[in-house]
C-alpha cells in the first residue's frame, strides 16, 4: 500500500491523518498516511530514509518547510516564491516540492466562505513562512490592492520584491497594486484581512487596529481552535465576519491529495465533518 507522512516537530496535534484518511475513503483510494515526529537535526536523513523505503509523498509542517524546499530537486513556482514547501512528491529517488498553503487559503475564502477576492482590497499580516506561502496565490486571485504588513518592514519589502521580480507574477501585477508596509501607521481599510502572523499562537493580541476593517469585512486567521479565538472575537466585536484556518487546513490537504493521487477529494464535505468534531 502506498505510504504518506506528515513530518514535523511537534506533530502529535496534527489533524492531517484524519483528513487524508477521510479523503481516501471518499475517493476509493488505498493508502496509508501517518504522523512522523522528526528530530530537529534529522530532517534530511529522515527524508532520505523515506525515499529509500518507497514513500510516495509527505506533508511538511513547522519547523521544516524551509528544509523541505532546500532538499528538493525541483520546485513549483509557488514553492519558489515562498522559498518553503509543505508538500513533497517522492518519485524515482527524487523530491519535488510544492506549497499548497496559499491555494488552500484562497479556495477556502472563495469556495467555502463565498467571498471573491477579485477586485477587492486585501490585507495580509505577516511576512514569515505562512504569509510567504500565501502571497502568490492571493495575487493570482486578482485583488485590486494587496498590502503586506510585518513587524519588521525589511522582511515585508524583501518578500514583495521577490514576487515582483518573478516571471510568473508579471501579468498579475499589472492588475493588482502590491505594497509592503510596517505595522505602525497603516492607513486605509480592507475587504479581506488575513492574519498570517504568529500573534494568535503567541496569544499577544491582534497586531493591527480595528480601523483596517471595512464594515462586513472577512477577517481570517490561519490558526484554528483555541489559538484563533482571540482574533475571531476581535473581528466579531468590530463588525467583521470571522473565519478560522480549519478550512485552509482541509483545502491545502485536498490540493496535496490531488497532486499525489490525481483525484480531487470532496473537501467541503470533509471540512463540515471536521467542524462538527470541534468542541
Amino acid at each position: 500500500m502506498d505510504k504518506y507522512y506528515v513530518l514535523g516537530n511537534p506533530i502529535a496535534h496534527s489533524k492531517s491523518p484524519l483528513i487524508h484518511a477521510r479523503f481516501a475513503e471518499l475517493t476509493g483510494q488505498a493508502l496509508q498516511y501517518e504522523r512522523l515526529l522528526v528530530p530537529m537535526e534529522a530532517f534530511n536523513a529522515t527524508l532520505t530514509r523515506l525515499l529509500q523505503e518507497g514513500t510516495k509523498g509527505c506533508n511538511v509542517t513547522v519547523p521544516f518547510k524551509l528544509q523541505a524546499f532546500e532538499a528538493a530537486a525541483t520546485h513549483t513556482d509557488r514553492a519558489q516564491l515562498a522559498q518553503a514547501a509543505n508538500t513533497l512528491v517522492l518519485q524515482a529517488g527524487a523530491v519535488h516540492a510544492d506549497n499548497t498553503d496559499g491555494v488552500g487559503l484562497v479556495n477556502d475564502i472563495q469556495n467555502n466562505a463565498g467571498v471573491s477576492l477579485a477586485g477587492r482590497d486585501v490585507l495580509l499580516i505577516g511576512a514569515g513562512g505562512a504569509g510567504a506561502g500565501a502571497l502568490a496565490t492571493l495575487l493570482a486571485a486578482g485583488p485590486r490592492r494587496l498590502v503586506l504588513v510585518n513587524r519588521t518592514r525589511a522582511k515585508a519589502d524583501a518578500l514583495v520584491e521577490r514576487h515582483r521580480a518573478h516571471a510568473s507574477m508579471q501579468g498579475l501585477l499589472q492588475k493588482t497594486e502590491l505594497l509592503a508596509h510596517d505595522l505602525q501607521g497603516l492607513q486605509g481599510n480592507f475587504d479581506v484581512i488575513i492574519n498570517a502572523s504568529a500573534s494568535s499562537l503567541a496569544g499577544v493580541g491582534v497586531p493591527v487596529a480595528a480601523s483596517v476593517l471595512k464594515p462586513g469585512a472577512l477577517a481570517c486567521d490561519m490558526m484554528y481552535g483555541p489559538a484563533a479565538a482571540g482574533f475571531m472575537a476581535w473581528a466579531q466585536e468590530n463588525g467583521a465576519t470571522p473565519r478560522d484556518g480549519l478550512g485552509m487546513l482541509v483545502e491545502q490537504a485536498a490540493e496535496a491529495f490531488e497532486l499525489w493521487r490525481g483525484v480531487r477529494p470532496p473537501s467541503l464535505q470533509v471540512l463540515q465533518e471536521m467542524r462538527a468534531r470541534l468542541p
